[in-house]
């Protein structure tokens, strides 16, 4: 019995050492360590819940890979981000790749398609299912980058000092939107587009500068102070779901073993569904606080939303001249678009 005492704190001892290994980079094994440039701020949840990607990845590898995120502008400015990834600047970045465009304007065409979707998970099927992906590492492939996975953080909602009800309540609008394709739909709609930084747009709604803005869904644009100022608001959004990509340095990427880049790509396509999972919940909460503090949430009926589709078609067509790469994208998103009855 006393032999058997002794026994039970030298195993307990063996085992806690076992599991120690088990944990921990294998001793005298180096840590992988990746910079990675996001291009939210600080204060986004889009921007949380990256980080919680990080801190997941660095448990599931046992503390082998450890990427450490930077919010947007830190490293570098949020356009030259792909540049430095190419120079191994940065190992790493989460980037809307329609920063990229001028480049090669797929870039834009692949990252949102204008008024294309009703729901994430329709892009995503064809991301990952119908050749998406392989196209989106087709383009990244000249800048010795490496796209692993991607996330949405929902489809976008307009804000406004004025009803936009149905398609014709664009004509007249003075509307702030990025240039692309979002800003060639809204002036085929009758509106004149406003191009301005984000930071910029507050003061252009207070001052009448603008009727509406393109940003983000409810709860981002609820941050940016919007709704103390736009007391209209579409929800559900429809006219622009755009994603995040995780891409990586190839070199970086095929130093990994097999089992970290096999983590990598199923952490990744967690953290996609974990992102638009978490703002959604937000969405509804700030939907709520909205009602109550005279904000009207406009809903667009089927047959509205089937219209603007038809109207964006034609600025598809008119976007795939750019290049050939972008006529391949927008061409196999049609397919897709058929196939799941949302254009006929």
């Amino acid at each position: 019995m006393k032999t058997r005492k002794h026994k039970i704190p030298a195993i307990l001892a063996i085992a806690t050492i076992v599991l120690a290994l088990l944990v921990s980079p294998a001793l005298g094994e180096k840590p992988i360590e990746w910079k990675c440039q996001v291009f939210w701020s600080a204060a986004e949840l889009s921007y949380k819940t990256f980080v919680d990607f990080t801190e997941r990845v660095k448990v599931l590898t046992n503390g082998r890979l450890v990427i450490t995120p930077y919010p947007g502008g830190t490293l570098v400015p949020t356009f030259e981000a792909l540049d430095a990834l190419q120079d191994n600047i940065i190992q790493a970045m989460h980037m809307w790749p329609g920063y990229f465009s001028g480049k090669e304007p797929a870039f834009a065409a692949i990252s949102d398609m204008i008024a294309a979707y009703s729901h994430p998970w329709q892009k995503e099927a064809w991301m990952y299912y119908k050749g998406g992906m392989d196209m989106l590492r087709e383009l990244y492939k000249p800048y010795n980058a490496y796209p692993v996975g991607f996330m949405f953080w929902g489809i976008e909602s307009m804000v406004s000092t004025k009803p936009i009800r149905r398609m014709q309540d664009f004509k007249g609008l003075k509307m702030r939107v990025p240039q692309g394709m979002t800003a060639m739909l809204m002036q085929k709609l009758g509106a004149s587009v406003v191009v301005l930084p984000g930071g910029e747009v507050y003061s252009a709604l207070d001052k009448g500068v603008i009727n509406t803005s393109d940003w983000a869904t409810p709860s981002m644009n609820n941050r940016m102070g919007f709704y103390k100022i736009a007391k209209y608001t579409n929800y559900p959004g429809f006219h622009s779901m755009a994603f995040g990509d995780f891409t990586v340095n190839i070199n970086e990427w095929n130093k990994l073993p097999d089992d970290i880049k096999a983590i990598l790509e199923t952490a990744t396509r967690e953290w996609g569904w974990d992102s638009y999972e978490r703002i959604a919940v937000e969405d509804l909460k700030i939907v709520q606080e909205l009602k109550s503090q005279g904000v009207e949430i406009i809903e667009w009926s089927e047959a509205d939303l089937r219209a603007v589709r038809m109207v964006a078609r034609d600025i598809w067509d008119e976007f795939a001249q750019k290049s050939p790469m972008t006529k391949k994208v927008l061409d196999s998103q049609k397919a897709w678009l058929k196939e799941l009855g949302l254009i006929d």
